[in-house]
């Protein structure tokens, strides 16, 4: 099976440069907002979108991720919303990669079958559910893959080598690298610890490798470069936005992107 991620890696790849993902949280810091800086992302920079679905309890986010979620939820966003979100993006580009970052719960709730129909209908690519139990994944990959979705992992310095191979044989798309123990939120500096994963994941399966949490300059974006694929911003992109002007929060999310990928 190959979408729209595998595409874009290997477009990338012919680029000879690594891939960027911004993390959003959908429905801040209001919905139509959101939808206007998702636009925009796909036009400054991003060669994947990473779509956050609001959740009450987001136990891997730091404060940002759940400041915007709470702000979300307050503006009544929830999966369904998330999933008419992509199909509003898709109208506009069906070649960019659209992945949703969730919790199980929401998923759970939502009837997990029901939900992998509508994402690819809707035109979803891929899933991380960060709190999915490692002995479920691999009946979840399952019913992603039927339905043309990836189930990509989260795995951390602390994993283990056998946690690291099963994650691996039920992935797709990527793998997602977790540069510190902890929450998200943007860090000065990585951990030394991150290319040692890296390598460590590498050695169980060829997908690509791309390193998250605590990224928020272009010096972190130029440094996962040489050991990894690339490199997923969230909370220094949402912090961006948060701390706009009023009506200059599309312009800033824009200009953020395009630091971390101006040559």
């Amino acid at each position: 099976m190959e979408n729209r991620i595998d595409r874009r890696f290997q477009q990338v790849a012919n680029d000879g440069r690594s891939v960027l993902v911004p993390y959003l949280t959908v429905g801040f810091p209001e919905l139509d907002m959101s939808f206007e800086i998702a636009k925009a992302a796909l036009r400054s920079g991003a060669d994947i979108l990473e779509l956050g679905i609001p959740f009450s309890d987001p136990l891997a986010d730091g404060p940002t991720i759940q400041m915007t979620s709470y702000k979300a939820l307050q503006n009544n966003v929830n999966l369904k919303t998330a999933l008419q979100f992509v199909v509003g993006l898709r109208k506009h580009d069906n070649t960019f990669p659209l992945i949703f970052m969730g919790y199980y719960n929401s998923f759970f709730k939502y009837g997990l079958s029901e939900f992998l129909t509508d994402a690819s209908n809707a035109g979803l690519d891929g899933l991380i559910i960060p709190d999915l139990p490692m002995e479920e994944s691999e009946e979840v990959s399952k019913q992603c893959f039927e339905k043309g979705v990836y189930l990509i992992p989260l795995l951390a310095p602390t994993s283990t080598d056998d946690r690291i191979e099963l994650a691996c044989r039920h992935a797709g798309g990527f793998i997602y690298c977790v540069s510190v123990t902890g929450v998200t939120g943007a860090r000065k500096g990585l951990s030394g610890k991150v290319e040692d994963l890296v390598q460590r994941i590498k050695k169980f399966t060829t997908l690509p490798v791309l390193v998250g949490f605590g990224v928020s300059t272009r010096s972190d974006v130029d440094t996962i470069a040489e050991f990894a694929d690339g490199a997923v911003v969230g909370s220094a992109f949402l912090n961006r936005i948060a701390n706009s002007e009023p009506g200059e929060e599309m312009n800033e999310a824009t200009n953020f992107l395009k630091e971390l990928t101006s040559h």
